[in-house]
């Protein structure tokens, strides 16, 4: 498969949990066949399609991916003010929705980390996480 996320080619961290197995470029296959207008941002929901699946999707992603290789979510401060996510393990960084933003070159430096007690003060984003990680959990036990 070829991939067009952030950071693909060196998303060599190992997963640090038992219930999924493998790479980021891994969770990416997987999350590629979950991630849904239902995971999408409330705010950018209407814009979410089927061959832009990763917008919406970077905080509730990033922490998802936290959980399953360890390290550190940072956030890129955008126009709005929100703040894109993405991971960062050891000398590994990666975001697995950065397709989101097309041709547009972020940049992953300097950036301030991320916390998921702040990002999850939204109820709904705790849900969309939530709703991600168990349908994370049901494709694990298929495959």
């Amino acid at each position: 498969m070829k991939y067009n996320f952030y950071g693909w080619e060196n998303a060599d961290c190992k997963s640090i949990c038992a219930d999924f197995s493998g790479n980021p470029r891994d969770l990416y296959d997987a999350l590629s066949e979950i991630w849904s207008a239902e995971t999408c941002a409330p705010r950018l929901r209407e814009k979410w399609t089927s061959e832009n699946k990763t917008l919406g999707q970077c905080s509730i992603t990033a922490f998802l991916a936290q959980d399953i290789f360890g390290g550190k979510v940072y956030g890129i401060e955008r126009s709005d003010g929100n703040f894109h996510c993405y991971n960062v393990v050891g000398e590994c960084v990666f975001d697995l929705t950065s397709e989101q933003f097309g041709d547009e070159k972020l940049v992953y430096e300097n950036n301030p980390e991320q916390f998921r007690e702040v990002h999850f003060k939204k109820a709904e984003k705790f849900e969309r996480y939530k709703y991600l990680k168990n349908a994370l959990s049901e494709r694990c036990k298929k495959v």
